[in-house]
């Protein structure tokens, strides 16, 4: 026989011994790096980009882990592959770090101007950003370094400037009074993905406005927007102020009179059915001021303080609420107060300030044509969404989109480029076109949703027609969680059937959840509960941080995790290592052919009948991003058939010696080589340097993907190992009962029945540590079996008084379980009232009584005379 030399491997698995270098040379070697000239079928994935400001957090670990076992298995089955890695610009995030940084001088971005407030982030992201990136190697992400692309570079600046042009000359960019989120400390406008919505205690004052029978009483949470009021709304069917519709009404404090109008927006059954209204600093009051032609008086600068004229002039918004509701008292016009008052706030995600609502001039994009295409795209199959029945938030969102507000008050980012002429004129300015002379360059920057909207062709080289995009445009998949699909998914979807022809930038959308703690809650550094991976990493591993995740990864499901169960994924991890180094001690081969079933054992014929059917149900679980079953499917055939069931069967095929011998050394190597490939994705630093110990192969990742085998699809083999597996399982368990340590060594009489399992007889005894039975031999327990029977002789081994008081005692409890179970079921009332679910729990847990009053009784009756 041909062997392989193979390096001996160390006597435990160490990660930090492993991973650098087996990623040092995946990246040397260009394992990663994609062949745009290749014949292949593509395969592509861009990497969702973190920000510059980032650093590798739980979310991004399940992201990436999904993505790489994604392309990882891609490589192996043929394709070529591309995961296209990268960093998004992070407009807002980067722009208050830097600005902390000169606060520390004594400085503002305003002492610098902007072209050198520019340079000095330019330098910081140089020094300092994109330290995720380095934290990704660490993780084991197979990304393609040599396409690494960031927002801001310059060629996804040219196809920023192209899409803003093309998108302004066909009149779906637009500038107008809207509506927008502000924050009134990073005094910008922001996007809603860059809003945070919370529950927060405030209050609900209803004031009353005018006199007598004329008057009409609202209610607020924000009294200070009373100044700038135009209206009051009520539902035109309301009959309670029907009187009141077309007539006007004194704003308390003001002196100022508004009319009662009547609109269908007005819910008639909220508080008092009447509304104020404050069109430049409320959207749904704006929409009603477009309707009836109000005024928008503003009364809040963009700091936030009160410019209206009067005694709260010149005051935060916060202090001019309670002295605005003072006034109100001191006028008798309150009518009721509510404290506290729970209700939904917004705040801005960078800085925590609660955002205002604010009338400004800004720059839309026209989402009507762009979504209604982006839905289009999905209904008709082009692009599907998994799991399905995430696809209706999907729809939800696009059908109903709003005009998207692209503009923001920021140095930092992709710069407007539309040019403002002397005489008011305006011109958009392409990538490789120049303003007029005297023309101003309008001063905001683009939203970095808009550039990253962008970024599954960007990244590929358009607007130019680059082999790249030619070859892996559209993307395969996009991995992402299921709480961004309106925010990014939606603007990806939108961008990239405009400038694409109509050809979705994906062929699926693949949505995980987010990750959670054991307890299911939502992880934060505030509630102590976070994990971070990097943690995990030092202490347990990579493979072992990546598994934990998968094994929790169901489509569109959230993902609970804990520290057992990375240390259970660290145990795992080192089960695979020394069951590998136990078959590569004894001498396991992948140097020949695997033998003909014929000449296979049916151990043999059993685990590669189960290789067969597990590496089907892997094909189907990646179909389908079903992670979790992936996982599950590959622990417990690794750990409870290969390394439980068939290693030891194999020891002893191993020991007989001769041809059973020989091919069971090859059978061996081979269910470890699929094993290993199989495992690849999910954990790739352990199964690397076993798989290159074990085939002297370069690297896993250049191995073929397994395919089933179905010629050694054996059912009945793997009818015949189970019934050996249920006869020892039970023996195990007997012995167990009877107080015998498991390596205690017992006389037995065997008599098997059937054809089978009496060919299993060596094996049986040397599993169960069960001697041929001497002259003399007496039984003093006996097991009754479907296979047959084995008679045991104890005598000596257990104390029989002792054993008999335990058994009786468990056999009293098992007698209570089945009657207070039986009780319940034979309850009419019980029967009638309790859910299906309460009732089958019930019944199995009668059945379970039953079986164990069963056991028990048998066992007692086995015990010897005392």
């Amino acid at each position: 026989m041909v062997t392989v030399t193979t390096p001996e491997l160390p006597t435990q698995y160490a990660p930090a011994d492993v991973e650098t270098h087996s990623y040092q040379r995946w990246v040397a070697e260009g394992y990663f790096t994609a062949d745009v000239g290749s014949d292949r079928e593509p395969y592509t994935i861009v990497l969702p980009p973190p920000n510059v400001t980032g650093v590798l957090h739980i979310g991004h670990a399940l992201d990436h882990s999904i993505q790489d076992a994604l392309t990882r298995r891609a490589r192996m089955r043929g394709l070529e592959t591309l995961w296209l890695p990268g960093m998004d610009h992070a407009g807002i995030a980067t722009q208050n770090v830097v600005e902390r940084e000169l606060a520390k001088e004594g400085l503002s971005r305003h002492d610098l101007g902007r072209e050198a407030f520019v340079e000095r982030v330019w330098r910081w992201k140089e020094e300092s950003g994109g330290r995720i990136l380095g934290q990704m190697v660490k993780l084991g992400d197979g990304v393609d370094w040599s396409r690494e692309r960031f927002t801001m570079d310059e060629g996804l600046s040219r196809a920023v400037q192209t899409i803003f042009k093309r998108l302004f000359d066909d009149g779906l960019i637009y500038r107008a009074e809207r509506i927008i989120n502000w924050c009134p400390r990073c005094l910008t406008a922001l996007s809603d993905i860059e809003v945070d919505h919370s529950e927060d205690e405030g209050e609900l004052v209803s004031i009353r406005y005018g006199e007598g029978e004329a008057s009409i009483v609202v209610a607020t949470t924000r009294a200070e927007t009373m100044l700038g009021d135009t209206a009051v709304a009520v539902h035109p069917s309301d009959e309670r102020y029907a009187h009141l519709v077309g007539t006007t009404v004194e704003v308390p404090l003001t002196g100022r009179r508004i009319p009662v109008v009547a609109d269908e927006h007005v819910d008639p059954e909220f508080g008092t059915g009447a509304v104020k209204v404050t069109p430049a600093h409320d959207i749904n009051d704006f929409e009603i001021g477009r309707r009836h032609g109000l005024p928008s008086l503003v009364i809040l600068d963009e700091r936030g303080v009160i410019t209206a004229h009067g005694p709260f002039e010149g005051l935060d918004r916060f202090e001019a609420r309670p002295a605005v509701v003072a006034a109100l008292r001191a006028e008798g016009r309150i009518v009721a107060e509510r404290r506290p008052y729970l209700h939904s706030v917004g705040h801005c995600s960078r800085c925590k300030t609660v955002v205002e609502p604010r009338l400004s001039l800004q720059w839309f994009v026209n989402v009507q044509p762009l979504a209604k295409a982006a839905g289009d795209a999905v209904r008709d199959g082009r692009t599907r969404i998994h799991p399905p029945e995430l696809a209706k938030r999907y729809f939800d969102w696009v059908d109903d989109m709003h005009d998207w507000c692209i503009s923001r008050q920021l140095w930092w980012g992709h710069r407007i480029p539309v040019w403002y002429g002397p005489d008011g004129e305006t011109v958009c300015v392409g990538p490789d076109e120049e303003p007029p002379p005297g023309y101003v360059q309008d001063p905001d920057v683009l939203d970095t949703w808009f550039s990253s909207g962008l970024w599954p062709f960007s990244t590929l080289g358009w607007p130019d027609r680059t082999a790249d995009l030619a070859r892996f445009y559209p993307t395969t998949v996009l991995v992402t969680g299921y709480d961004i699909l309106f925010f990014w998914v939606a603007r990806m979807m939108m961008f990239g059937l405009y400038a694409m022809d109509g050809v979705p930038p994906f062929q699926t959308v693949a949505l995980h959840g987010i990750v959670r703690d054991q307890y299911g809650k939502k992880m934060s550094k505030s509630t102590g509960n976070a994990v971070d991976p990097l943690d995990w990493i030092s202490r347990y591993g990579a493979d072992a941080t990546r598994f934990t995740l998968l094994r929790g990864a169901s489509p569109g499901s959230d993902v609970a995790i804990s520290e057992d169960w990375a240390a259970g994924s660290r145990n795992f991890c080192n089960k695979i290592w020394n069951a590998t180094r136990f078959a590569l001690m004894n001498g396991a081969s992948v140097a020949a052919p695997l033998p003909a079933p014929a000449e296979l054992t049916v151990a043999d014929r059993w685990i590669l009948s189960r290789l067969t059917a597990v590496t089907g149900a892997i094909d189907a679980g990646y179909d389908d991003f079903e992670f979790a079953k992936i996982s599950d499917q590959l622990y417990h055939f690794a750990w409870d058939e290969v390394c439980d069931w068939y290693v030891e069967l194999a020891k002893i095929q191993i020991a007989s010696g001769g041809d059973v011998a020989e091919r069971t050394r090859l059978v061996l190597g081979h269910v470890f080589d699929a094993l290993l490939r199989l495992l690849h994705p999910l954990v790739p630093f352990v199964t690397e340097e076993l798989w290159r110990a074990l085939t002297g192969g370069d690297s896993v990742m250049k191995a073929a993907w397994p395919s089933p085998s179905e010629a050694y699809a054996d059912r009945p083999a793997e009818e015949e190992i189970a019934a050996l597996q249920e006869l020892i399982t039970e023996v195990r368990r007997f012995r167990a009962d009877q107080g015998l340590k498991p390596g205690q060594r017992v006389a037995a009489r065997l008599s098997l029945t059937g054809t089978a399992l009496p060919a299993h007889e060596p094996a049986i005894r040397t599993l169960l540590r069960l001697d041929e039975p001497s002259e003399g031999f007496t039984a003093t327990a006996r097991l009754a079996l479907g296979a047959g029977e084995i008679e045991l002789d104890t005598a000596g081994t257990i104390d029989v008084a002792a054993e008999r008081k335990r058994l009786e005692k468990d056999l009293a409890g098992a007698r209570k379980e089945a009657a207070q179970a039986a009780g319940k079921l034979g309850n009419e009332q019980f029967m009638a009232k309790a859910p299906d679910e309460v009732v089958a729990k019930v019944r199995a847990r009668a059945l379970q009584a039953d079986a164990d009053i069963a056991r028990l009784e048998g066992q007692l009756a086995a015990l010897p005379a005392a």
